[in-house]
């Protein structure tokens, strides 16, 4: 279930009217109406009110998955692996997808897992490629019989798993509704992506995102530093209430602006601090919020 299609779920079994919800979020009927035809995303704050009123989670709003869901979750699936014997770097294409999950685990292989309850000839209708080049390990998803980047974006999701034991940098290149990197440690992420929905839940290291999309960024915990990199957009990110960080803010027409409790607020980075968010591009905002307890 899409967002939008969750939204007027739950609006309709509570009994409100569309007037009635924005009312209660303090937004036009017309946000209501463009939230609900799939013509476009709540901001933070509003994805964080309809949370509250209604009782459910953001990421269960967002319909991003918590962890790599076990094979029954799924009616079509298709697994490529691949073994690892020592530190690599991680390129990855994947072109597009409804979400993609990448995470660290306990093991020596390299696991792609392609899932879907639509797509029965998931196994015939895409390729994943696995090349070993020295201190290396790319990974290609091709599409075949005559599957679109749109279906693949409607239909197919993407489970990614790395040995934590022989993960160095990794590069992932993704176009998704929803994009979460979980129970990672690595000296550097590159995210080279197409998603409004992101979230960062036990990384270690610096993520750095390129993006040109207005984006919503969870981290759901801050160990090192996040990286946004954005041309003419405006993106929020929410760091836990206790985060400590530095903000730096570089390139052009770009700045950095805080917002607690819905309401903008003076500063609230600590200078020399260990963590750092960083804003560098061309005319971008990055608003940063705390998530309360």
């Amino acid at each position: 279930m899409t967002f939008a299609e969750k939204l007027k779920s739950l609006r309709k079994q509570s009994g409100m009217s569309q007037e009635k919800l924005a009312e209660r979020l303090g937004v036009s009927r017309q946000a209501i109406t463009k939230w609900e035809t799939d013509a476009g995303i709540p901001e933070v704050e509003n994805l964080m009110g309809i949370s509250s009123l209604f009782d459910i989670s953001i990421d269960e709003l967002l319909g991003i998955e918590k962890g790599v869901k076990k094979s029954t979750d799924y009616l079509f699936e298709s697994i490529t692996e691949y073994d690892i014997d020592e530190v690599k770097r991680y390129d990855m294409k994947f072109g597009g997808a409804n979400s993609l999950v990448l995470s660290g685990y306990d093991g020596e292989k390299i696991r792609v897992r392609l899932v879907s309850n639509t797509l029965s000839t998931l196994q015939n209708d895409f390729k994943v490629k696995i090349d070993d080049i020295r201190k290396r390990i790319d990974v290609d998803v091709s599409r075949k019989n005559g599957v679109t980047e749109a279906m693949a974006k409607e239909e197919v999701h993407i489970f990614v798993q790395i040995p934590t034991p022989y993960i160095g940098q990794i590069e992932l290149a993704v176009h998704a509704e929803s994009i979460e990197v979980c129970s990672l440690e690595c000296d550097n992420i590159e995210l080279d992506i197409k998603t409004q929905n992101l979230v960062l839940d036990g990384v270690i290291g610096t993520v750095e995102i390129n993006c040109n999309l207005d984006m919503n960024i969870i981290c759901r915990s801050l160990s090192g530093g996040v990286e946004v990199n954005q041309i003419s957009a405006t993106s929020r990110l929410c760091v836990p209430e206790d985060a400590e960080f530095t903000a730096i803010v570089k390139g052009i027409g770009t700045s950095i602006s805080y917002e607690q409790d819905d309401k903008k607020v003076d500063a609230f980075d600590t200078p020399d601090a260990d963590n750092v968010i960083g804003l560098n591009g061309i005319k971008s905002e990055l608003v940063i919020k705390r998530m309360m307890r």
